[in-house]
């Protein structure tokens, strides 16, 4: 199995990674949140060049994008622009920490085809083709750049700020080719959309909560996508499937840029008020989120944030909504039927929550709603959804074992 309690644990390490924290900032800066934002920018530079003909493998996008993640939590001590340093002029010593977070995930992970595949990626470096690993090294740039944005204005001015910027503009241009990267460096609307995405960082889970850490719906967005990706392997699903559960997955929270994000007790209080809240999200989704994007691209969104929750498939372009699973790993396995399983992206979304309460219990801070969510969230998944077995994952989650 793809899905383990242990490798959910490590992944979500990934909020309590900070980036930039040499600098003043002002906001805390995620590691998940940072990697949520690349893999949204990574989809709009893949969807550019799809337009243009080119052959995107968004299998290898998706891998990449998690493998990296993985690596920057193991070695999260180092800062940028060493570790980019090491990598281009002392490639010895980078394939030996590459070894050393290899070795880390041996002890962590059993299933062997993953620990293949990490191999691949972080030793032999021969998982992505060359034009996935430029959709992504274009994403990671850009990203990052967007977050020096945010704090170059209240860093004292002097050279290092600015060479940070020289560095970065240089960084960039290398991937003027790229049309996405071309529209966003340019400022077109599609750059209105990434900045508008980013915002998520901003919108902090449980905000009348206190926690150990805080999480944003930026950086629980990447969790969710990544957690489904990994049940999307245990189900055996087809490209497209996989390809619609993650992206399912990183954008189905994409509507609350416009309404706030809305606690689980407060928002199913009642159905009316949920049915509002849903109505007014799709309402202003329609003028705000999608005359940001291309036409062409909409119908895939609304595929990704209408109906989240929803197990669904396509048959000739007509949505079909309501199937199980299983149904859909026995007769819609198959990148025709477009199938998405919105009732994983929920299982995902609820382990989410279920380890963002949990950690912050073990950190020492507790209420009443997170030692609620810890007893109930388990509870509601001792069951399998497809060949992800819930209640194994939860045994693993509750213990302290590491």
């Amino acid at each position: 199995m793809f899905s383990e309690g242990v490798l959910f644990k490590e992944l979500f390490k990934g909020f309590i990674v900070l980036r930039w924290n040499d600098k003043l900032r002002p906001i805390e800066l995620i590691e998940m949140d940072k990697h949520a934002h690349k893999m949204m920018i990574a989809w709009v530079i893949g969807k550019y060049e799809e337009k243009k003909g080119k052959k995107v493998d968004w299998h290898n996008i998706i891998r990449g994008g998690v493998f990296e993640l993985l690596r920057r939590i193991v070695l999260r001590d180092i800062k940028n622009p060493i570790y980019f340093r090491i990598q281009k002029e002392f490639k010895d010593i980078y394939r030996k920490l590459n070894q050393w977070v290899y070795d880390y995930f041996t002890q962590k992970i059993s299933n062997s085809i993953l620990l293949e595949e990490l191999k691949a990626y972080l030793i032999e470096e021969d998982l992505l083709d060359e034009f996935s690993s430029k959709i992504l090294a274009s994403a990671h740039k850009y990203s990052s750049y967007l977050e020096f944005l945010l704090i170059k204005q209240i860093n004292p001015t002097g050279f290092e700020i600015q060479d940070i910027e020289r560095s970065m503009y240089n960084d960039i241009y290398q991937y003027l080719d790229l049309e996405g990267i071309q529209k966003l460096v340019t400022r077109q609307k599609v750059a209105d959309f990434i900045e508008l995405c980013g915002q998520l960082r901003f919108q902090i889970r449980w905000s009348q909560t206190p926690r150990i850490p805080r999480t944003s719906v930026l950086g629980h967005s990447m969790f969710v996508a990544t957690a489904t990706y990994f049940f999307a392997r245990d189900n055996n699903a087809c490209p497209q499937r996989i390809y619609n559960n993650f992206f399912g997955g990183l954008f189905h929270d994409l509507p609350e840029t416009l309404t706030r994000d809305i606690i689980s007790p407060v928002k199913t209080s009642s159905e009316d008020f949920q049915r509002l809240i849903w109505e007014l999200e799709q309402q202003l989704a329609e003028k705000h989120i999608y005359p940001l994007i291309e036409d062409e691209w909409i119908d895939e969104l609304r595929y990704f944030t209408l109906d989240e929750f929803t197990n669904k498939i396509k048959i000739d372009g007509k949505i079909t909504p309501d199937l199980g699973v299983e149904e859909i790993n026995q007769k819609y396995n198959e990148d025709y039927f477009e199938p998405y399983d919105g009732e994983l992206i929920r299982a995902a979304d609820q382990m989410a929550a279920f380890l963002e309460a949990k950690t912050s219990i073990d950190y020492g801070v507790k209420s009443s709603d997170l030692s609620t969510a810890v007893e109930d969230i388990p509870k509601r998944y001792c069951k399998s959804i497809g060949q992800v077995d819930f209640r194994r994952i939860y045994e693993q989650l509750e213990s302290n074992d590491n």
